[in-house]
């Protein structure tokens, strides 16, 4: 069925008008609801398949300038699924089978037409069928290809994030040479563009995966993955602005549903202005009274975070507004008709809802409306870096198999006064015991492969190691604690590492260890 109206639309090829209206008097005695156009030479036919766009054709085997197979042939060449029904007084049982083995899809003797109306209906049952079977597999293969996506992405992230890593590193021991302002700025610089590949990688892998658990989303951080994704995505002729009422508000939800939603909304609303124009993405607090839903919307009056996306675009008719989220239903002519629904489902699932307003030649705004609840705190705020950060000449054993994140490592400790070991795998780690002794302090990274973490620490506590331990973990794949040795002051630092972090963690382990060691 044709996607602006619910009536059939029908292409009649008959050169006999008295036939023609025979044919549809069966239909109107069914109750069909169409709109028919009658053509009876090629040129016509042609451009009524191009203008017209019926969901069913029904043709006359022979007619004085033109042929029902020649009008087969020209369907068949430019769709596999539209339905054609051949209608005729002349075709013998060998035409009819030959009709249908070229791809008619029934034919009808004008002698007996009692069965035109039913034949007409499952036709158009079977092509919607047929349509719904073909978008399902289509979809199937997105699924496949995001799978592949989300596989590819994950094997890529480690080593792109063990290549940006030394950037944080080297920027911040940069920035820490104060008396020479150059060097601070080009630390400065360094650093941010480390922490803006790693945001890059993290957010799309973030996408890839598709993960569902419930965090503490930030509003700050939401808008900002948003940005790295449409990078390169927004054409020049389209002035993109993002306007953030407040970045630290927090709300219980799922990032990465929420960014693939506003990330749909956008490329919609780009895809909605290709001469041009502006988007906005806007986000407010508002608070919704008990007359605002709808009735079959859930009531909750209360404080909601706004957000909205909002185009200059061609805008959307009033039917197309009416069916905008049913399944499979779209304008493009590649699209999927599911983008839309599952952002109303994602809404939905947060306890949110959608609004729409459009108009055709004035644009469209998707407001989305996400409860907020009570006050927000400040969940997630980084605590307070302490002060005093300088080591007193403790042993620290590093043990890291990427190189140039080890180096940039041991510099960082050896420049805040700690003797700093450096060591490529576990088994250098319990050489570098054997010639210098226990260390005070071990950092290590949860993702070695060669002579694995578990053994690394069951030998260092074998060889009399009392102290704590730093692992390096991502945050996406952190270690099963239970299969680690039972060591009593265990410490997690999130990778990418940031030297601030890591020099207030290994000033925090030493002193727990050593208060530890006084206590017994």
């Amino acid at each position: 069925m044709n996607a602006q109206s619910e009536k059939v639309r029908i292409l009649q090829v008959e050169d006999s008008e008295l036939d023609a209206e025979l044919v549809l008097s069966e239909l109107d005695d069914d109750g069909l609801e169409y709109e028919v156009r009658l053509v009876d030479d090629e040129p016509a036919y042609v451009a009524a398949l191009d203008e017209f766009r019926p969901d069913i054709v029904l043709s006359d085997l022979s007619m004085p300038h033109f042929s029902g197979e020649r009008a087969l042939q020209i369907l068949r060449a430019r769709s596999i699924d539209l339905p054609f029904i051949f209608i005729s007084a002349t075709l013998g049982e060998e035409a009819a089978i030959e009709a249908l083995r070229s791809g008619a899809t029934d034919y009808i003797l004008k002698q007996n037409t009692a069965r035109l109306a039913s034949a007409v209906r499952r036709a158009l049952r079977e092509a919607e069928e047929l349509k719904a079977r073909a978008r399902a597999e289509q979809e199937l293969i997105r699924a496949q290809r995001f799978e592949s996506l989300a596989l590819l992405a994950g094997g890529l992230s480690h080593d792109l994030r063990n290549l940006l890593q030394p950037l944080l590193l080297a920027g911040d021991t940069l920035e820490d040479y104060a008396d020479d302002p150059r060097l601070a700025r080009l630390g400065a610089l360094v650093r941010d563009c480390g922490r803006r590949g790693l945001e890059m990688v993290s957010s799309m892998l973030s996408f890839a995966r598709g993960a569902r658990r419930a965090e503490q989303v930030k509003l700050g951080a939401l808008t900002d993955a948003l940005k790295l994704l449409l990078q390169g995505s927004v054409p020049r002729t389209i002035q993109m602005q993002v306007d953030v009422y407040d970045p630290d508000v927090a709300f219980e939800g799922n990032h990465t549903e929420l960014q693939q939603c506003l990330l749909n909304l956008t490329l919609n609303a780009i895809q909605a202005m290709p001469e041009g124009g502006s988007l906005r993405i806007e986000t407010s607090q508002v608070t919704l009274a008990d007359d605002f839903f709808s009735e079959d919307e859930s009531r909750t009056p209360g404080r909601y975070l706004k957000l909205s996306v909002i185009d200059s675009g061609a805008g959307m008719s009033p039917e197309v507004l009416q069916r905008l989220f049913e399944p499979f239903f779209t304008t493009k002519e590649s699209g999927t008709g599911l983008g839309l629904l599952s952002c109303k489902r994602i809404v939905a699932s947060h306890g949110g809802l959608m609004r729409v307003r459009s108009k055709l030649g004035e644009g469209t705004e998707f407001h989305l409306y996400l409860p907020l609840g009570v006050e927000e705190s400040d969940l997630g705020e980084m605590p307070v870096l302490e002060p005093y950060l300088q080591g007193e000449a403790e042993r620290v054993l590093v043990v890291v198999e990427e190189a140039v994140q080890l180096s940039l490592l041991t510099d960082t400790l050896d420049t805040y006064g700690y003797q700093a070991g450096a060591s490529q795998s576990g088994t250098a780690a319990l050489q570098w015991i054997e010639a210098h002794g226990v260390p005070d302090l071990v950092v290590m990274d949860a993702d070695m492969n060669l002579f694995t973490g578990v053994r690394t620490l069951a030998a260092l506590l074998e060889h009399g190691y009392k102290g704590a331990v730093l692992l390096l973990a991502r945050p996406s794949s952190p270690p099963n604690l239970d299969e680690l040795p039972d060591i009593k002051h265990l410490y997690l630092i999130d990778k990418p590492i940031q030297s601030r972090a890591l020099l207030k963690k290994v000033r925090e382990a030493l002193e727990a260890s050593q208060a530890s060691i006084n206590a017994s």
